[in-house]
């Protein structure tokens, strides 16, 4: 019977559980209590905190690749590291030249690209893919199967719908430009698959309807849908917004608590690695 691959370099903290056939390449630094599950692979170099959970198959710190065809092609980059409490799905991909921050949920089958930033209590859903450089603040919600393109920013507590897709290059590969994603400001909502075009900015506070392909700037706080999308209304005119923003004031000190609940205490001395 085949056992997990430890490289004599890492270093496994106190408490550490290591799935059957995980390999853990050499470097490879995981905090106290990490679990890592069943055939996960983790990459020379990438820091894990403590308490994170890493599904089975994961694969955690590979670096980028590349072809002819492909532009961009990949820059060396630092390790991937991953902040403490955090979840990694089974069957995600990170790359190295990644930071994860603590508390962030990363989806089964979830892939994120190398250079991207992602903030504290964040969550990543299912099948969703973050491409290169892409900037992700605290409490960001993306759902399931969202397309999220290189070069983007989603501020604190944006909220991105299932199967959102966004863009970076108007001219679809035709001739050289400068990538510019969306720019999502901090509170703003995009519906179920929506479009947001290259260099869109949604403006604090603004909800994007399902469907809507978003062609042009939409400002602070107003609703837009449609195709192409258009003004119909002010957020804060919507009933019960007040309400609704008022709870989430209270959000991050109740996601605090409940992580505090649910990560269990490391032992000091002694487990399982």
């Amino acid at each position: 019977m085949t056992e997990a691959f430890i490289h004599p370099d890492a270093v496994i903290g106190v408490g550490c559980s290591i799935g059957r056939f995980a390999v853990i390449h050499a470097g490879v630094v995981l905090g106290d209590g990490v679990q890592v599950g069943d055939h996960a692979v983790i990459h020379a170099g990438t820091c894990i905190g403590a308490g994170t959970r890493v599904g089975a198959h994961a694969v955690l710190g590979g670096d980028p690749l590349a072809n002819r065809r492909v532009r961009r092609k990949p820059k060396a980059v630092g390790p991937l590291r991953i902040g403490a409490g955090a979840a990694i799905g089974c069957g995600a991909v990170v790359l190295a030249g990644t930071e994860v921050a603590d508390g962030v949920l990363i989806g089964d089958l979830a892939s994120v690209r190398e250079g991207v930033v992602i903030g504290e209590d964040a969550v990543i859903g299912r099948a969703a893919m973050i491409e290169l450089n892409t900037r992700i603040g605290q409490r960001v919600v993306v759902q399931t199967g969202a397309y999220i393109t290189g070069d983007s920013v989603l501020e604190d507590d944006v909220f991105i719908g299932p199967a959102v897709a966004t863009a970076n290059d108007k001219y679809m590969g035709l001739s050289p430009v400068v990538y510019r994603g969306p720019y999502v400001e901090r509170g703003a909502r995009v519906g179920s698959h929506a479009t947001l075009l290259p260099g869109v900015r949604i403006g604090a506070g603004a909800v994007v309807g399902a469907g809507a392909v978003v062609t042009r700037d939409v400002p602070a706080g107003a609703v837009v849908v449609g195709v192409p999308a258009r003004p119909v209304a002010r957020w804060d005119t919507v009933p019960d917004a007040p309400a609704h923003a008022a709870r989430m004031q209270d959000v991050p000190a109740r996601k605090e608590q409940a992580r505090k609940e649910i990560i269990p205490d490391v032992p000091a001395e002694g487990g399982e690695a």
